[in-house]
């Protein structure tokens, strides 16, 4: 699919994130060059809004539940397959701050997550039956230092974890939930670190045909293999002092 041209689409841009998360001025700048090249290669772009079919408060709530009785239940099992308690001993903070929480799911809430999900699985829908693909920024601020996001962590609760991630996240949340395909492209750098930026394309379900043919266009029209960050680890070792 990568070598197929994807013809001319209709992307939408996103360009505020779901909870109203503020973009940094950099990221905005690299999402503007973005569309700029999408249109020299003949794609047609407009600045959208699309609904989640969910508030913001209510959407993570329903990935918390959902997502921590999932981790409640793998752990479960594997600490019994494994003979090993469920505490600070086997599992890192996060973790077991997410099992306990999603232990405490109950059977109602988590059917009423599911109904969440369905709800922005279909507003995503309807979006996509009449665009081909949405772009945003894949973060909304500049890549995080390492260990940025499991700063504090022992502080949280599996509802603050997930609220965290989400925060931290809020472009590609909503994908997740809905299941439905993106990609993150790295198309710009930050011009002090050189670390990506990367670009997040979405298509509606099952249409990963249009993002491999547009990561082809893309890669040929502006090429990123041998763009690398100041620190890298493809860099050859310093010789050792003799």
């Amino acid at each position: 699919e990568v070598t197929r041209p994807p013809g001319t689409l209709r992307i939408g841009v996103l360009a505020g994130a779901w909870g109203g998360r503020r973009t940094a001025a950099p990221v905005a700048d690299a999402l503007g060059r973005t569309v700029r090249l999408l249109e020299s290669l003949g794609h047609r772009t407009e600045e959208v809004t699309v609904g989640l079919g969910a508030d913001w408060e209510e959407f993570v709530l329903a990935n918390a539940r959902l997502s921590t009785a999932n981790v409640a239940a793998a752990v479960d099992d594997l600490a019994a397959a494994l003979g090993r308690p469920v505490d600070s001993s086997s599992l890192e903070p996060a973790t077991l701050a997410a099992h306990r929480y999603g232990q405490r799911v109950s059977g109602p809430q988590f059917v009423a997550a599911l109904t969440i999900r369905n709800r922005v699985a279909r507003s995503l829908a309807r979006y996509f039956s009449t665009h081909d693909l949405l772009l945003s920024p894949t973060l909304p601020e500049l890549p995080p230092r390492l260990g940025a996001y499991g700063e504090g962590e022992e502080t949280l609760d599996g509802l603050g974890w997930i609220d965290r991630l989400n925060d931290r996240s809020p472009f590609t949340m909503a994908f997740n939930v809905a299941g439905t395909p993106a990609m993150s492209v790295p198309l710009t750098a930050d011009a002090g670190t050189g670390l990506p930026i990367g670009m997040q394309f979405a298509a509606g379900y099952g249409r990963e045909d249009l993002l491999f043919r547009l990561a082809g266009q893309l890669e040929r029209a502006q090429p990123w293999s041998g763009r690398t960050p100041d620190v890298w680890a493809g860099d050859p070792p310093a010789p050792e002092d003799s």
